[in-house]
């Protein structure tokens, strides 16, 4: 390492040159919810030319990604932790990139879901890495108005993908009407101009200079000997069936509490299916759960410290679970609104990818940045002020989206959609904040992974699919199909506000505590 990049990080503060990461970080993170959010404007398309319900697009829109998101997040937050953190990013905005593309050659549901799969492993690398990065290149006063500009890059990105998608397919259609090269049609080129550019972005993420890990903080701490050792050997533990393996070599006493979960979820599961049908999308979480549970044991057993303070902590997991529902209720909105204002209110899909597009990179760039420097602010003055920012984007969404999903006016509708975006947005920097503090430098990367395993299993994979199926129960048939009430299925996520509200007042009374004991608690020096 230079010395040049020793002397920026010892100097405590951040340089000229963190901004310039943090804008490259930001584009990455601008292009991960491009390829990610496109589907939503292309979501109508898809359900009829591949004939799917509401319920199957959820599952594409969700879980589909979010279980592998989360699960290879666990191992590629491992990873970031102990290798370097500017050629796994490289290296995952490849794969996403490619996989993104690769959807554009989807023919059926089971090949779309695959590509979703592997979208979903690529972005995987994205947060774990760039929140470990901005650890060490902003200092703890700056953090959460760092992590709060990186985070505007889903907003950006989200508003951006329903411009980009609903331009490609009709210029597209109206070009070939009858299909172009190869057959495809306008949502698959869509998928083909997005994933393509990511490559070469992948490129200039790999010139990016990799900080020494821990310095901003005083504590710098040395690379792993074996990280892809590690990585290995974590991968293999949330994948079914070797998880049993590794519960054996525990114990018998291990090996039984891990039947008798993978039993509770199989069951838990089974019963899902038969009461919705909806059969992929309980596969997908009973095998997601099922994988976190085994991770954490063996985390529990090989990295003690890293657990107690990631799921040994109240604080933290009150914290997660707290914005998750945020999360869910902000997953549920974005992929919706597009195919709501589309068949509900009769909108042109050009004027509502234009104007839902700049209104979701508007409300969400302002309520991310906004709430980050206001969370600040917050927990300048108590240690737990950060967790008021989380609570208001849990509350004060409510009122919008009930106004906004009840009106037939479509420019109440679009008012109403940017203040619900605005306020949801706010409390992003000020939960990603929260978990990073109550981590040490070392685990910040798994901390990450942590924190999104709560915005994705819970978040992303609910969020979607709980609107789909709800429209799908509420709906009627007309002339032999299925119509969902999307309008019933998205007011439907204003229901998760009280639990929400619960969790992040335990949040508020138990986060100085265990931000004061964290040594303590680790076993480690701070």
């Amino acid at each position: 390492m230079d010395d040049q990049l020793q002397a920026d990080s010892a100097s405590n503060q951040a340089t000229p040159y963190s901004w310039y990461v943090l804008g490259v970080l930001v584009v990455v993170y601008v292009l991960n919810f491009i390829d990610r959010q496109i589907i939503s404007i292309l979501a109508l398309d898809i359900k009829h030319d591949l004939g799917l319900t509401d319920s199957d697009m959820g599952f594409l829109g969700g879980a589909a990604f979010a279980v592998f998101y989360a699960l290879f997040g666990i191992p590629l937050g491992r990873l970031a932790d102990n290798w370097s953190r500017v050629r796994l990013l490289s290296l995952g905005l490849s794969l996403w990139s490619a996989m993104t593309a690769l959807s554009g050659f989807a023919q059926n549901q089971l090949q779309l879901t695959l590509a979703r799969m592997g979208v979903g492993i690529g972005e995987a690398t994205a947060s774990p890495t760039a929140y470990s990065l901005i650890s060490d290149y902003f200092p703890k006063r700056q953090r959460a108005t760092a992590l709060a500009i990186y985070s505007s890059g889903l907003y950006l990105g989200g508003g951006v993908s329903l411009l980009i998608g609903a331009k490609i397919g009709q210029t597209w259609n109206a070009a070939y009407p009858g299909g172009g090269p190869l057959g495809l049609v306008g949502w698959q080129a869509a998928f083909l101009a997005v994933g393509i550019p990511g490559l070469l972005v992948a490129l200039w993420v790999a010139s990016l200079r990799e900080p020494i890990r821990g310095a901003m903080d005083g504590t710098p701490t040395r690379a792993e000997p074996n990280p892809f050792g590690q990585f290995l050997f974590d991968l293999s533990s949330i994948v079914p069936p070797f998880t049993l393996i590794g519960a054996a070599r525990r114990g018998p006493a291990a090996l039984a509490i891990n039947l008798v979960v993978a039993a509770g979820l199989s069951a838990f599961a089974w019963w899902m299916i038969q009461l919705t049908g909806a059969l992929a999308q309980w596969l997908a979480v009973g095998v997601g759960y099922y994988a976190v549970f085994s991770w954490a044991c063996v985390l529990r057993q090989k990295d003690p410290a890293t657990f107690r303070l990631i799921w040994g902590t109240p604080a933290f997991i009150c914290t997660t679970l707290g914005y998750s529902m945020v999360s869910l209720a902000a997953y549920g909105l974005s992929f919706w609104s597009a195919p709501y204002a589309e068949q509900v209110l009769k909108l042109p899909k050009s004027e509502l990818a234009f104007i839902l597009g700049a209104n979701g990179a508007l409300s969400g760039f302002l309520g991310v940045i906004i709430g980050g420097r206001l969370a600040d602010a917050l927990r300048a003055r108590h240690p737990s002020g950060r967790i008021l920012m989380i609570l208001f984007g849990v509350i004060a969404p409510a009122l919008p989206i009930w106004i906004g999903y009840t009106t037939p006016d479509p420019t109440m509708f679009y008012v109403m959609n940017f203040l619900a975006g605005l306020f949801g947005a706010a409390a992003l920097g000020a939960a990603a904040a929260t978990t990073q503090d109550l981590v040490l430098p070392r685990m910040r990367g798994t901390a990450t992974a942590a924190f999104f395993l709560g915005t994705t299993l819970v978040g992303l994979c609910f969020g979607p699919y709980m609107v789909g199926q709800i429209s799908d129960l509420a709906g009627t048939m007309v002339d032999g199909r299925l119509v969902g009430d999307l309008r019933t299925g998205i007011l439907a996520l204003i229901g998760v506000a009280p639990i929400a509200v619960v969790l992040l007042i335990f949040a508020y009374r138990a986060v100085p505590g265990a931000e004061a004991t964290l040594a303590e608690r680790a076993g480690e020096s701070a």
